[in-house]
């Protein structure tokens, strides 16, 4: 009888916390410009490809255990599709249950549209922060984790930000007046920190990944665009802390790009850790078939305990 009852109760809070997640459209206005994607959206097994809506699933920290903690997650792909369960729905159910809030980006894919994903980023950053009072989030505490071509979007959004647009002051009135929404520009699009999984960093032609640098750029880039999304030549002194994750025999993404981001990050002094499995491939994620899957989790979160953010 006790085990059905616990079996009961456990069904009936996974079902609560199911209810309680929520898509939020990114733009629910229609999103400011298209990236030139008109077939429909695509669901086969754990991708989506087609993507010009985009959104974010939202999987909040138990209520007893909420840290305050808000990680957004990039799913990859390779900018032609996204990997939404392995990198995605299964991250947010994890971090969900250590309390730590966690979002799962469906960013436009580029089409050949550069800036597109980045501005869809961006504009979730803000979002979150904007929202961080409703939602129980600490504003404070709102990093970003993304997976190959997704870890190059969040590490672009990691060296492509601002602080927010201040908001004037009001004009003194004797009148007393409802003070109005803070609009979503005056919200900082920084993450307080990045974890980045076999990232794609570089545009560079002998270090990227070609299918993800012409899904983003196309053919006829020219250098100043490849610098410019080649973010181990962004890194400045207020690049968030980082930690990377990535297999010695990756076949995919070069590891020369996390070595080069490791580098950049130490030449301004900004806390980094770089982890290199012996093996594992490309594009593991959360799946337990990873033969270093439980280690990785442990190193996850000692490095979050150790930066004092959890």
């Amino acid at each position: 009888m006790k085990n059905i009852l616990f079996c009961l109760f456990f069904l009936s809070s996974a079902i609560m916390q199911a209810a309680e997640r929520q898509v939020i459209f990114l733009w629910p206005q229609g999103v400011p410009e298209s990236n030139g994607i008109t077939e429909p959206e695509v669901t086969e097994s754990d991708r989506v490809s087609n993507v010009s809506v985009p959104s974010m699933m939202f999987y909040p920290a138990d209520s007893t255990k909420n840290t305050g903690v808000t990680i957004l997650i990039c799913p990859g792909g390779g900018y032609i599709r996204e990997a939404a369960v392995h990198e995605g729905s299964q991250f947010g159910e994890w971090l969900s249950s250590l309390g730590i809030n966690a979002f799962v980006l469906k960013y436009r894919l580029p089409n050949k549209h550069a800036y597109i994903p980045l501005k869809d980023a961006q504009q979730a950053m803000r979002i979150i922060r904007s929202r961080a009072g409703e939602w129980k989030l600490d504003p404070s505490k709102v990093g970003v984790s993304g997976f190959s071509a997704g870890g190059h979007l969040a590490a672009t959004l990691g060296t492509h930000f601002d602080l927010g647009i201040p908001i004037p002051p009001l004009a003194p009135s004797k009148v007393k007046k409802p003070v109005p929404p803070a609009p979503l520009s005056s919200f900082s699009c920084r993450p307080d920190f990045m974890i980045l999984f076999y990232p794609v960093v570089s545009m560079q032609e002998s270090v990227t990944h070609a299918g993800s640098r012409e899904n983003l750029m196309g053919l006829g880039y020219k250098k100043d665009s490849v610098d410019y999304y080649s973010n181990e030549l962004q890194v400045t002194k207020d690049t968030p802390p980082t930690l990377l994750f990535l297999s010695d025999d990756d076949g995919a993404v070069p590891p020369q790009n996390s070595f080069d981001f490791y580098a950049a990050l130490k030449k301004y002094k900004i806390p980094a850790s770089l982890h290199i499995f012996p093996e594992g491939g490309h594009g593991w994620g959360f799946r337990e078939t990873f033969r270093y899957h439980e280690a990785w989790q442990g190193l996850y979160i000692d490095w979050l305990k150790e930066r004092k953010i959890l």
